[in-house]
């Protein structure tokens, strides 16, 4: 009986709070894209695109960090990770796209 009360609970609730933190945050600087909420400031695709990574890596960065703390840090640390990995993969995948479409343009 005493094993069932060390083990660790799962909280799953916890590590999906830390994804929609970041994820809300991609979304936000997408969204500011769309509207060109900072157009005024003189930001232009690359500004936000300098944000958008900007939110990936600091995600793997802070969810990095706190993947040593206590719990349930870690969970929400798991789930900043899992966020920025997919921001940087589609920031990956938008320059490999650029990249495609512009080398078709050189010939």
């Amino acid at each position: 009986m005493e094993d069932l009360d060390q083990r660790k609970r799962k909280r799953p609730g916890v590590a999906f709070a830390g994804f929609l933190v970041p994820f809300a945050l991609l979304m936000a600087v997408m969204a500011a894209h769309r509207a060109q909420s900072f157009d005024a400031l003189g930001w232009h695709g690359g500004e936000y695109a300098y944000a958008f990574i900007g939110v990936a890596l600091g995600a793997v960065v802070v969810g990095a960090l706190l993947k040593a703390a206590r719990p349930p840090w870690p969970s929400v640390g798991t789930g900043m990770i899992l966020a920025g990995t997919v921001g940087v993969l589609i920031a990956i995948a938008i320059v490999a796209l650029f990249v495609i479409a512009f080398s078709g343009m050189v010939s």
